[in-house]
């Protein structure tokens, strides 16, 4: 059961970031925007369960809850925080859940792997740092010719600058390496 080390706001007013002692995944990033969505995720389930949680978040040792504004946060936190504590660590996972678990783009073809490998470890040394800090992430989702299709995650999913300002600075970074790339939040 994870115990949870520090509370911090985010960048996104609708988004509390929980970091806590253990580890709830073993690197894999769970990103729910709906109940439906995480039906099959207990801990995300429980969260959903409490009225005004909109989004739930979760890699490593770190969880981030997005409300609908309609909470106030003091009261929500407390509530949120009772799920958290109750959720299995890492440790208690399976390798064979882990594995499910991840994810890749099907159907590219290896010129194209190569690219989105480039881009992934630019991401990784320059981009997901900064967005993991204020409880949210980037996942790829697409690459086709020209056109990087991203999905954020956690607090960025909701956060008005990720899809502008946050959103032309990843295209201008991407397009060291490909200088006619458009980048597109989906």
């Amino acid at each position: 059961m994870p115990k949870i080390k520090d509370i911090e706001d985010t960048p996104n007013p609708n988004a509390v970031k929980f970091t806590l002692f253990e580890p709830l995944t073993w690197g894999i990033t769970r990103s729910y925007e709906t109940a439906e969505q995480a039906k099959d995720d207990a801990l995300a389930c429980a969260l959903f369960n409490i009225e005004h949680v909109s989004n739930v978040f979760y890699v490593d040792k770190w969880l981030t809850v997005t409300q609908d504004g309609g909470a106030d946060w003091p009261v929500l936190v407390r509530l949120v925080a009772v799920p958290i504590r109750a959720a299995p660590a890492a440790a208690a996972q399976s390798a064979a859940a882990v594995f499910a678990a991840r994810t890749s783009i099907e159907a590219l073809s290896e010129q194209d792997q190569v690219r989105l490998d480039a881009i992934n470890t630019l991401l990784d040394e320059q981009i997901r740092p900064h967005l993991k800090n204020d409880g949210g992430d980037l996942h790829v989702v697409g690459l086709s010719s020209n056109l990087l299709s991203v999905h954020y995650q956690g607090a960025c999913g909701t956060c008005p600058s990720s899809i502008s300002g946050t959103l032309r600075a990843i295209e201008n970074l991407v397009r060291s390496l490909e200088p006619d790339i458009e980048v597109v939040a989906v």
